[in-house]
Parts: structure tokens; C-alpha cells; sequence
């Protein structure tokens, strides 16, 4: 599980036959779980200037590639001992997004990011999103697009300052969303939903 704070922006070194190698200073071990640009990979091999981990080919088919050249994003799994910050996040990318409008604001920065029409369900005003691993809050939602307001810090301390109309996004919705849809599709498909059912799905907030 990670939380969308990104720990440092690293470099890729080089991506071939599934292997990503990643230059940083963070100590990674074989084994664990880290985020690049919010994508959730295994670390394979630690190298004196960074690591290396493997994609699946069910990951391949999701993300687009311009995602893992350059400069990216990093997150290390959370610790069981970490104080939890941002949100809950798991590192699936459920779709990619478009950058399709940039505004400039007095205090901060409007992106307007377009989706396909099935993942808006799971977009929720004021909610939380995760883009390339950053954990950020939902302003508006659109039919096929949303608005996000990112602050001054946000830009200078991510990638996001760098964006640019047409720039691909890695996008994960919100898990609470997507839950509450796959309880719902399945229980109206068996009974009708009770007073307890919907109890027992707010709390899961």
C-alpha cells in the first residue's frame, strides 16, 4: 500500500526486455514493493546507483510508456510503523488520462485531464486521485474530463509543474468508488439492497 507523497523524483536509466532501472540513492531490497510514477513494481536487483524492477505484461498493456522514461516519480511501499498521509492508494493504474487544458490561477495551477467515459464513475468531486503517484484532490468532474487545482509546493516538489497539453497521465481512481460499484452491480444482480447493506457500506469510509 502507499499513500501518494511522493519520497524523491528519480531517473531511468533504461527499460528493456521488462526490466526498469531506476538511478537513485534510495536503499532499496530485493523484493520490495515500490511506485514509479504510481505504478506498483517489484524491485529485482539493487544496483550501487539504484535498482532494477520488472514489469508484467498485464502492467504493459495498461500504462503508456512515456511513463517510465526520464524522470519519474518514486514511492516506497508503506511501512506498518509510518504515519499515514495522503490517501489510500495501491499502486493500479486504472487508466491513462490526457492533460487538455493548463490555467494559471492566483494561488495555484488548474489541469483539466480527460478520461474515458467508464472511469468518470469512479472520479469523485472533492474525493481523492492519484496522477503519476501524487495523491491529490478531485475539484470538478466533467462527462469525460476533471479539474484538479494543484498548490505552488505541488509543482515545484513533483513533476506535475513539467505537464504540458497532451501530456499522458498514469491515473488511479478512487478505491472506495470502485468498491461500492462492484458491491452494488453484484447485490442488485442477486436481491435488492436493505438498510444494512448501505450501513455497511459507509462504513467503509
Amino acid at each position: 500500500m502507499f499513500t501518494g507523497l511522493i519520497r524523491e523524483i528519480a531517473t531511468v536509466k533504461r527499460y528493456a526486455n521488462n526490466i526498469l532501472s531506476i538511478r537513485s540513492p534510495y536503499k532499496a531490497k530485493v523484493g520490495d514493493s515500490i511506485a514509479v510514477n504510481g505504478v506498483c513494481l517489484t524491485v529485482i536487483r539493487v544496483n550501487p546507483d539504484g535498482f532494477d524492477l520488472e514489469l508484467a505484461d498485464e502492467t504493459r498493456s495498461i500504462i503508456d510508456e512515456s511513463k517510465i522514461r526520464g524522470k519519474v516519480h518514486i514511492e516506497p511501499a508503506m511501512q506498518l510503523d509510518d504515519r499515514f498521509e495522503g490517501h489510500v492508494v495501491q499502486g493500479h493504474v486504472d487508466c491513462i488520462g490526457t492533460v487538455t487544458s493548463i490555467t494559471t490561477r492566483s494561488n495555484g495551477t488548474d489541469y483539466i485531464i480527460k478520461v474515458e467515459p467508464n472511469s468518470i464513475a469512479y472520479i469523485i468531486p472533492k474525493g481523492s486521485i492519484t496522477i503519476d503517484g501524487v495523491s491529490l484532490t478531485v475539484n470538478e468532474v466533467y462527462n469525460e474530463s476533471f479539474r484538479l487545482t494543484i498548490i505552488p509546493h505541488t509543482l515545484r516538489e513533483t513533476l506535475i509543474g513539467d505537464y504540458k497539453v497532451g501530456t499522458k497521465v498514469n491515473i488511479e481512481t478512487d478505491l472506495f468508488a470502485r468498491y461500492i460499484d462492484h458491491i452494488l452491480q453484484h447485490r442488485s444482480a442477486k436481491k435488492p439492497m436493505s438498510w444494512d447493506d448501505v450501513d455497511k457500506i459507509q462504513a467503509l469510509y
